[in-house]
């Protein structure tokens, strides 16, 4: 186990233990990661109790990731749910930084990678791989956007309102974007999303991109999945599109985070530094 490993490595140097985790005091908390103030050899992982099994996962490997990244600049790191788990652009350097730790230790690239270039991709795939990996559903979306070759756009809705979208690598290089006809944007006229007696579609609806997308010609052809949560207050909308050219003149590729914290932890001897 990495916790119990990492006191006694040069990425827990100084550190006798890193106590198991604990039901955390501060109920705001997602998690925290605390250093023992009559002992600094001692650090000790706090976590909300009330999170499901996938989502506390998670949240351990986080604070692992401020333990290995961030431990020589403070000794206390409190984190809230803005911070855990989505790597908002919103979030902190630190936060975003203990995300990709936490997303590279338990859904690792080479693996992924290989799963989702070898079958057709739906939403019952991402399911069965966010069970393989033991995280949550969104958590395990989010990181098959970074890693599928395909443009992919995921939508999180929150009450009806956008709260968060993900566009991969392709999709930002062909200059991919959804049409926003509202601030904040709402799920578009004739769409799955915009359907609420449609709860869930994990197979996949067929549409022409243009219905979703700015630019994309009427010929042009996406897949649109859906799926809702029991309070159906939120909504995932996982959008597929048929392969397009990079457009050279979009460079907004550039500015995307691309700090590999864990494979930098595993590769290097050093602590690793953001790029």
């Amino acid at each position: 186990m990495v916790r119990e490993g990492l006191p006694g490595t040069p990425y827990g140097e100084g550190v006798k233990i890193i106590k198991p985790p604990m039901a955390s005091p501060i109920k705001s908390s997602e998690g925290m990661l605390v250093c023992n103030p009559d002992d600094p050899t001692e650090w000790g992982i706090f976590v909300n109790e009330d999170s499901s099994p996938e989502r506390r996962r998670f949240t351990i490997a986080h604070e692992l990731g401020h333990f290995v990244l961030h431990r020589a600049k403070r000794r206390t790191f409190n984190c809230d749910k803005a911070a855990v788990h989505l790597s908002l652009e919103s979030a902190g350097v630190i936060e975003r930084e203990a995300d990709e730790f936490a997303s590279n230790l338990l859904m690792p690239g080479d693996v992924l990678r290989d799963r989702i270039t070898s079958q057709d991709v739906d939403l019952y795939l991402l399911s069965g791989l966010a069970k393989t990996f033991g995280v949550s559903f969104e958590a395990l979306c989010i990181r098959f956007i970074k890693f599928t070759e395909k443009r992919a756009i995921l939508l999180h809705w929150d009450n009806g309102f956008l709260k968060y979208e993900w566009r991969s690598r392709s999709a930002v290089l062909s200059n991919t974007r959804i049409r926003r006809l509202s601030d904040p944007a709402e799920p578009l006229r004739d769409t799955v999303a915009a359907d609420e007696s449609i709860t869930q579609e994990w197979n996949g609806i067929d549409m022409s991109a243009a219905v979703w997308c700015v630019g994309e010609q009427p010929y042009m052809k996406l897949q649109e999945f859906k799926h809702s949560y029991g309070g159906r207050d939120r909504v995932l909308t996982l959008l597929i599109l048929e392969d397009a050219e990079p457009r050279r003149w979009d460079n907004s590729w550039q500015d995307q985070e691309s700090f590999d914290s864990f494979d930098q932890f595993t590769s290097s001897g050093q602590m690793p530094i953001r790029k």
